[in-house]
């Protein structure tokens, strides 16, 4: 059994700012394929390499792969979908498999624009895709498809979906397999290290309202912190990785654990530095501890500050105050580590007072980093739902936090890009001649002097922000945000597929097709919302649906009764987290 697995070639001037990140799925999921028994496996980053179409079909007709893979976010599914196609056509008798939070969610639409996928893996797929390839090896998935948990297909140009799988309660029985990476290509550029993403956690018990994330894991779930340290180990000593990034949406929630992984850190005197993304709240609960974070190696903390105004916060559901970002700022800058303040930019109440504010905050906060993300309204998250028809850019491929979506209110989108550009550059341009050089810690000098390397560095290729749609005339500049017209839609064509297609809502229950009613046939489930939020899911079906417009000539895909899904919620429940509240000044 030959199996290729490939990173679809997709880029967008967002993260990449920083190097080249190591995709964890190609470890996590080659890992388990490893331990069942599969050991002819290979790995394409076509996007690392910058691999084009032609040089990618050809790479698979070599390899002549039995099953091909890849994997999808929102802004990747064309460019995912567009990859297994290419292994169709190279390799006809090839199975074609996707995975990701988007195809989880968007099954239907996926398979109604890309017919040639046999397989979409849903949700946390190490324990699917083994038993999938197992079947396919065997020459029997067609026939016992049904009975495997955790997937979607198209059957007589119907889509199934089969009950959600059961989440992996033990993370520790996962076995990754770091070697299939070519870790020559995965730089930290402020460092000039090698770079890893590995998961400490899975899963988070708040519910930001514009995330996603803790619907696809649906269980909060952490490791070991010895058998994690065990693989860090591994990495450092291995692979030769010098920073690593936890992929964990936050990974302080479980205070006791976090702090005994630092532990094992300094008492095994592993020599790497690291970062992560967390909440203000819970460094405001450790502040005594971070001292001790910043010992093992913690340097760079990134904090989901999100938004200027109180309102705004309230909105996306964080759960923190004004006043406590900026506190939790000075205290991570007070314990030597480099402090990010996250703001989300372009609601439809996006002002150029409100950006203007976004600046004024920033210098007020006095953060390390600063970024001005755009708001992007993935079709599975709560905010999606409530922004409605105002959702009228359904191209997934700009959905990418560096391209306006909504139109505000009170200006364009091409205003709102040029706002938060002028922001990074007297933000930055202060660091620069200001502050940067004269940092009297010279381990955070050379990194904030690294960080303004990369930044330099894709500024003059016009990589960040992806600064090739703006067009200079004479001193001004003129933007094209680069949409497909046929994915911009008026309020009308969306209320028209709202009644049309209800069948391409997010699936953000697991709830998977439904089961048939007596009399009635097939009945069409529209997905209720939220996901796993007290009280349950919304009672009402969403008041938006997703738009085909590749597939809007086509006869409307019927959906099959297979039968529900499993949710499952809620913390650890031999030790539950230490959820952060808020810590006096």
């Amino acid at each position: 059994m030959r199996i290729l697995m490939i990173q679809p070639n997709y880029h967008a001037g967002g993260a990449e700012i920083a190097g080249n990140w190591p995709p964890g799925w190609v470890a996590y999921i080659g890992g388990a394929l490893k331990q069942a028994g599969y050991t002819n496996l290979r790995f394409v980053d076509a996007m690392t390499n910058h691999i084009s179409d032609e040089r990618l079909e050809e790479i698979i007709r070599h390899n002549a792969p039995d099953v091909v893979m890849a994997t999808a976010i929102t802004p990747m599914i064309y460019q995912a979908q567009r990859t297994l196609e290419l292994a169709k056509r190279a390799a006809p008798g090839c199975t074609t498999v996707l995975g990701g939070i988007h195809p989880t969610f968007m099954y239907a639409q996926v398979l109604g624009e890309a017919p040639w996928i046999d397989y979409i893996v849903r949700g946390e797929g190490e324990h699917i895709v083994v038993e999938l390839v197992q079947a396919i090896e065997a020459g029997r998935d067609r026939a016992e498809r049904r009975t495997i948990r955790g997937i979607a297909f198209l059957e007589d140009e119907q889509v199934v979906a089969t009950p959600a799988r059961p989440v992996i309660e033990d993370l520790d029985t996962l076995t990754p397999d770091w070697s299939l990476l070519e870790w020559d290509q995965y730089i930290y550029v402020p460092l000039r290290t090698r770079v890893a993403v590995p998961n400490f956690a899975r899963g988070c018990p708040f519910t930001c309202r514009f995330c996603s994330q803790w619907k696809f894991w649906r269980k909060y779930r952490v490791r070991d912190p010895k058998k994690f340290a065990d693989e860090i180990e591994t990495l450092v000593r291995d692979f030769k990785v010098g920073f690593f990034i936890l992929a964990d949406e936050e990974p302080t929630i479980h205070r006791k654990k976090f702090v005994a992984f630092c532990e094992e850190l300094i008492a095994r005197k592993v020599d790497v530095h690291w970062g992560i993304n967390t909440r203000v709240t819970d460094i405001l609960r450790d502040r005594h501890l971070l001292p001790l974070f910043r010992k093992a190696g913690l340097v760079h903390v990134s904090l989901g500050t999100e938004a200027a105004a109180q309102l705004k916060l309230d909105r996306f559901r964080k759960e923190t105050t004004i006043e406590e970002n900026k506190l939790a700022i000075r205290l991570l800058k007070e314990a030597g580590m480099v402090a990010e303040a996250q703001f989300i930019m372009g609601l439809e109440n996006e002002t150029p007072e409100t950006i203007e504010e976004t600046y004024r905050l920033a210098q007020d906060w006095k953060p390390d980093m600063a970024n001005w993300n755009m708001y992007t309204p993935w079709p599975f998250a709560e905010l999606f739902e409530e922004l409605g028809d105002r959702v009228e850019v359904r191209d997934y491929a700009k959905y990418n936090f560096v391209t306006p979506i909504i139109q505000p209110d009170a200006m364009s989108r091409e205003q709102v890009l040029k706002g938060v550009l002028k922001n990074y550059a007297r933000f930055y341009m202060r660091k620069t001649f200001l502050e940067y050089p004269w940092i009297r810690d010279k381990f955070k000098r050379r990194y904030m002097m690294g960080c303004l390397r990369a930044f330099a560095k894709t500024t003059a290729t016009k990589k960040f922000y992806d600064l090739e749609r703006l067009k200079m005339k004479g001193l001004s500049a003129e933007v094209d945000l680069g949409f497909d017209e046929t994915k911009v839609l008026t309020r009308e064509r969306i209320a028209d597929l709202k009644q049309a297609r209800p069948d391409l809502h997010a699936d953000v229950d697991f709830i998977g097709t439904a089961p048939e009613i007596a009399g009635r046939g097939p009945a069409t489930v529209m997905a209720c919302g939220g996901g796993a939020r007290e009280g349950g899911p919304a009672d009402a079906a969403p008041e938006t649906v997703v738009a085909m417009p590749r597939a809007s000539a086509r006869r409307p895909i019927k959906v099959m009764a297979c039968g529900g899904g499993e949710r499952e919620g809620g913390p650890l429940e031999e030790e539950e987290p230490e959820v952060a509240t808020a810590a006096p000044p």
